[in-house]
């Protein structure tokens, strides 16, 4: 080829050689500085920008924006700005600062942010500024931060809080307690609530962590049988449940697995219409007496050998046509029950053991239609307090030389009574009475009568159990028409309050059991399943 083609041809490689090298050669930023800002060589201080700038000089150590109208700083916003040292955002709009907003600032120590609009921040506002040294969060209109905030920034050695709103509640407890074991510098910050915290610094607040444990009720075990009562008792040191279970017309005998921490079928005790079973432990030996609409009641007697139990006798019940609870207890050394007819034509019958069987000892109330009877110690002797759906409750005492139960008083003006139950609070005697139509009431007993304390609206309700878990008082109310609702006394206020709701359809008793060091509440359902729910502490600072 001739010499001058070749020459060419090489030059052309060169041109495209150095045309690529130029291009790959990285181009150095050309910055401008915003018309709203005052820019120098290593600072850039804006006022009343209405945006951040992003396009800054990599040597920026300093940026200052104040007055501005942006409402929010967005993820990675100073990401251009890798030298930064020192970034002041005051008095602007800013009122959203997202996660990560200063990520990509290794080398920032100063950081302000003063005089905004800023209610709360993200959890991980501050994450990555493991160099940050000084904060400032003063004058804003912070109320709550999020727990554990300024976990990461370990070089942290000033901050600034004043000037916000604190309600020093349980979701402020993290930050109390991190101000009094930090070894930052901080000013002090006052509560602005709730009552009697307010005014208080917050490292002055009292420890908080028994207020800021409260509890909640979730469902542990679902059986798969309706049932209208279930009665605990125990038995050689194990745990037992008789399900009076209409629809399958059984008593069904459950037995606690402490190693699955659940109830396991045990026996099976068929009948006809069965409506009620209740154990009796007596003298070491466990019996169920099994009520029914049809063909009486029975009393079975657990046989070890063949692991169930077996009828033991039947019960003499011709005046009973509507048994609707029962209710055994020992006066003494002798054993009882009461069986509460609720039939006008019926009568509720107390028995009596006498070593062979149980036998009719004394009837009681006739043709008021009985639906609930309790036994209580009141003044130091046996009562029995009957509720009727056609008369107020009364109360039977105990006469010890006629050994029988004597008619002594009435509860005034509480008609159509369905359950009564009894509890204590601070040693004072307290009923719950579940009404279905109208309120359901708590009373308690002055020494000489008992006195209204607190109405429940109750329409349907077919129960009010009281029961207490971990020290606090707790009432149920059961409707037919509603969720049912926990309520749990509060001391300061002096009456129960509304605490949680459970789903149960139907429900017609809430049995309470604690056992393996933790608490349960058995809820039985006459058209649902029978539901095991577990009381369980739940911390409202975290």
């Amino acid at each position: 080829r001739p010499a001058i083609m070749i020459y060419v041809d090489n030059w052309r490689w060169v041109t495209l050689f150095l045309l690529c090298l130029a291009r790959s050669a990285p181009a150095k930023r050309i910055f401008r500085c915003p018309a709203e800002c005052t820019c120098s060589k290593d600072s850039v201080i804006c006022v009343g920008s209405s945006f951040i700038p992003r396009t800054v000089s990599n040597d920026i150590n300093s940026l200052s924006i104040v007055n501005g109208t942006f409402p929010e700083i967005k993820e990675a916003t100073f990401s251009l700005m890798p030298s930064l040292q020192l970034l002041l955002l005051n008095s602007n709009s800013l009122s959203v600062i997202k996660d990560d907003a200063f990520s990509g600032l290794p080398h920032l120590e100063y950081l302000f942010i003063e005089g905004n609009k800023i209610g709360t921040m993200n959890k991980s506002v501050f994450r990555g500024l493991r160099d940050l040294t000084h904060l400032s969060l003063a004058n804003n209109n912070i109320k709550l931060l999020p727990k554990d905030l300024f976990s990461g920034l370990d070089s942290l050695i000033e901050l600034d809080l004043r000037g916000n709103m604190f309600e020093c509640d349980c979701q402020t407890k993290w930050l109390i307690d991190w101000l009094k074991r930090s070894n930052a510098t901080v000013s002090d910050v006052y509560c602005n609530g709730p009552g009697e915290k307010k005014g208080l610094r917050l490292k002055d607040v009292p420890d908080q962590h028994a207020e800021c444990i409260t509890t909640d009720f979730v469902l542990h075990q679902t059986l798969s049988t309706q049932s209208m009562s279930a009665e605990l008792f125990f038995y050689k040191e194990d745990i037992y449940m008789a399900l009076a279970v209409p629809n399958s017309e059984n008593c069904l005998v459950m037995e606690w697995d402490h190693i699955e921490i659940n109830f396991r079928p045990l026996d099976t005790i068929t009948g006809r219409s069965v409506v009620g079973c209740r154990a009796a432990v007596i003298h070491g030996q466990a019996y169920v007496i099994v009520t029914q609409l049809f063909d009486g009641s029975h009393v079975y007697r657990y046989d070890p050998k063949q692991n169930k139990y077996v009828k033991f006798q039947a019960v003499e019940a011709s005046n009973i046509s509507k048994p609707n609870d029962i209710e055994v207890f020992p006066i003494g050394d002798e054993w009882f029950f009461l069986v509460v007819d609720s039939s006008k034509a019926g009568l509720s019958t107390l028995y009596k053991w006498n070593e062979t069987g149980f036998y009719p000892y004394q009837y009681l109330h006739e043709w008021f239609r009985d639906t609930d009877a309790e036994f209580v110690t009141m003044e130091g002797k046996p009562h029995l307090i009957l509720a009727s759906r056609s008369q107020v409750p009364v109360i039977y005492q105990w006469n010890k030389h006629s050994q029988k139960f004597v008619l002594h008083s009435e509860i005034p003006n509480y008609d159509d009574i369905v359950t009564v139950k009894t509890f204590q609070i601070n040693g004072a005697l307290h009923l719950a009475m579940a009404c279905y139509i109208g309120d359901s009431k708590v009373v308690r007993w002055t020494g000489k009568q008992f006195e209204e304390v607190q109405a429940f609206p109750s329409r349907g309700a077919m129960v009010l159990q009281p029961f207490v878990f971990k020290e606090h008082q707790y009432l149920v109310l059961g409707s037919d028409y509603s969720f049912s609702q926990v309520y749990r006394y509060d001391e300061k206020k002096q009456e129960f309050s509304k605490f949680r709701e459970v789903y149960v359809q139907w429900p017609r008793s809430f049995t309470a059991l604690s056992t393996d060091r933790r608490d349960f509440l058995i809820a039985t359902s006459f058209k649902g399943k029978t539901k095991v729910f577990e009381h369980i502490p739940v911390d409202s600072s975290l």
